[in-house]
């Protein structure tokens, strides 16, 4: 039976892994460039997202990440950067996302000169005065860049430390994968384990479970974005399962990036039915034109998932935040009251 789209944007929700870059609305854009006197490839919005939105005959994650190019272009500048977290926060809030954890790689806003600090404070005011109003709460993972030298990673481990208990509440590896090996960033996560600070890692995407691997053993990370090619190692299956790592899922980003060949082929079923801590969210709202109503509709419909496995998968979502453990309590109770309606 297909559980009603309507039913799933009432329940309250988390999304876990979301980019702050990939989920910018098309109209911003349009109006950011516009402010800015940047040159879009076009200015009419049916053609732009066409660009910027490969669909899922995306050839690979570096085709995926193409688009990227585009919109960090408007978003150089510290009302940009306010400007796009609160419509994220917004948007998330719009279909009763409870709790939000937006991350982005501040070096990636730099290119005018903006300082680092000051793009964390621009993005941190677009989310609170999200907090305000609406009912949604918020939290920063600033990510270090695999394919950008390992010291700018250790200067976002540095801001987050900085950060830490003012809005950022992990660091996280992100960029492609294939021959830019998390271990080269140790030094950046060596710093944030000794700081205890919450972090996740991007693995088990576009390269096997030897990813996910290093980002456990070598990293100490927390959590684990994406780990679709984890099921292609047993025992480390099993070790994640064993301590309760959660999973970041992403279904329709991992389609587009070929590290699952169909909604139908995605592993998420069976490491559901394993019993692995699965979590599902969105990856980028506008370059996998989605949200989280959506990807949970296709979680239920090709995982062939009823509504207690939806209500558990949402509570796991919960249970997962990086949030202080109080402050998790409270918000699992009231999860809990909430979804008993459904």
């Amino acid at each position: 039976m297909e559980l009603d789209k309507k039913i799933i944007k009432a329940m309250p929700k988390t999304d876990l892994h979301v980019h702050l870059d990939g989920s910018v609305r098309i109209q911003t854009l349009l109006d950011l460039a516009k402010k800015q006197n940047i040159e879009l490839p076009s200015s009419d919005p049916k053609k732009l997202k066409k660009l910027l939105v490969p669909g899922l005959h995306c050839k690979s994650l570096v085709d995926y990440l193409r688009p990227f190019d585009i919109v960090l272009s408007v978003l150089q500048e510290e009302e940009a950067l306010s400007q796009v977290a609160f419509e994220l926060a917004e948007d998330a809030a719009k279909e009763n996302t409870w709790y939000m954890e937006a991350r982005y790689s501040p070096v990636l806003h730099t290119n005018k000169g903006l300082k680092v600090t000051k793009i964390v404070e621009a993005v941190l005011d677009g989310l609170h005065r999200a907090e305000k109003k609406y009912n949604i709460k918020t939290g920063i993972i600033v990510c270090g860049m695999r394919n950008i030298d390992p010291e700018t990673s250790n200067m976002i481990a540095d801001l987050a430390i900085a950060y830490k208990n003012q809005g950022v509440v992990g660091f996280d590896l992100a960029g492609a994968e294939e021959n830019n090996p998390a271990k080269h960033h140790l030094e950046a996560f060596y710093r944030i384990l000794n700081n205890n600070i919450n972090s996740t890692a991007h693995a088990g995407e576009a390269y096997g479970p030897e990813s996910i691997h290093q980002a456990l053993h070598y990293c100490g990370a927390h959590r684990i974005g994406h780990g679709t090619r984890l099921k292609e190692d047993g025992d480390l299956l099993n070790y994640v399962n064993d301590h309760r790592i959660p999973l970041e899922i992403c279904v329709t980003s991992n389609i587009q990036t070929k590290a699952a060949p169909s909604y139908e082929k995605h592993p998420l079923k069976f490491y559901y039915d394993y019993g692995l801590r699965v979590t599902i969210n969105t990856d980028n709202r506008l370059i996998s034109n989605t949200t989280l109503t959506k990807e949970l509709w296709l979680a239920a419909k090709y995982a062939n998932l009823n509504m207690e496995d939806l209500k558990t998968i949402i509570v796991a979502g919960f249970k997962s935040a990086f949030l202080p453990m109080r402050q998790k309590a409270i918000m699992l109770n009231m999860v809990n009251k909430e979804l008993e309606k459904f």
